[in-house]
């Protein structure tokens, strides 16, 4: 079973597109025509104004997805069924740590595309977020599945990166969105839109911890000083190969 057939439940409505991470994303595809979305999930941050193909493992996502959006392929990111080429360019939206073979994956991305490859991930060196003094197991599991930043680098080669910083009313509900408002982890539903509360075994006591801290003051005179920010960098960055010669494969529909 794919990771998002047991938990991908409600995403459409609760991991809305926010229009501020998704300008650079759409800045980063430039003229591209044609674009291929590997692990598309419901659809959010895929263009409107172009052609598109969604890839996505997961049938439970693809039944979430809106009927204007692309038309989805039900296949795996590391072996996609497209001749090389096929696109100008290649989208993966904070789904690499997911993927069994983030290398390989990366590979396929850069075979299907024409022109550029656009990734946003995570960079884990990024450090001091506060939900992780709640929430340890969280980093653990990162630092096993999350691919380096470097390391997306590298494969991808000539790549520029791209903070995306994100703003303290982001509509989007990944992990990092609810930074200024913390009463928001203490929601059930909230978390579970969020793969990262999914992938640990015990949330219990972090909550139980955070909302004693809430009530208590003591979250604020540890953490306060975020109250006072419109918006912060979390680690999120866009990776972005362009201008590139395409790797080869079998040359054939896969």
């Amino acid at each position: 079973m794919e990771l998002y057939d047991s938990i991908g439940h409600g995403y459409a409505t609760r991991r809305m597109p926010d229009s501020r991470i998704a300008a650079p994303i759409i800045s980063a595809l430039g003229a591209s025509e044609s674009v291929v979305n590997v692990g598309a999930g419901a659809g959010s941050y895929e263009p409107r104004d172009r052609r598109v193909v969604a890839v996505e493992p997961s049938m439970v996502m693809i039944r979430q997805r809106p009927s204007e959006v692309a038309p989805a392929v039900s296949a795996s990111a590391t072996a996609l069924p497209f001749r090389d080429a096929s696109f100008d360019a290649s989208l993966a939206i904070l789904t690499l740590h997911h993927w069994p073979d983030y290398a390989r994956g990366i590979a396929e991305l850069r075979r299907v595309a024409r022109r550029t490859v656009v990734i946003l991930t995570f960079d884990l060196t990024v450090g001091g977020f506060w939900l992780m003094d709640y929430f340890p197991e969280i980093l653990e599991v990162d630092r096993r599945t999350m691919p380096p930043l470097s390391e997306v680098e590298r494969h991808l080669g000539d790549a520029r990166v791209i903070d995306v910083p994100i703003p303290f009313d982001c509509i989007d509900g990944l992990l990092g969105a609810f930074w200024r408002r913390p009463q928001a982890y203490l929601d059930a539903d909230v978390r579970s839109a969020m793969s990262s509360f999914q992938r640990i075994e015990n949330t219990e006591a972090g909550v139980a911890r955070l909302r004693a801290d809430l009530d208590s003051g003591a979250w604020q005179r540890r953490y306060g000083e975020v109250l006072d920010r419109s918006e912060l960098d979390l680690g999120y960055r866009l990776v972005v190969g362009q201008e590139r010669t395409p790797l080869r494969g079998n040359g054939g529909t896969r």
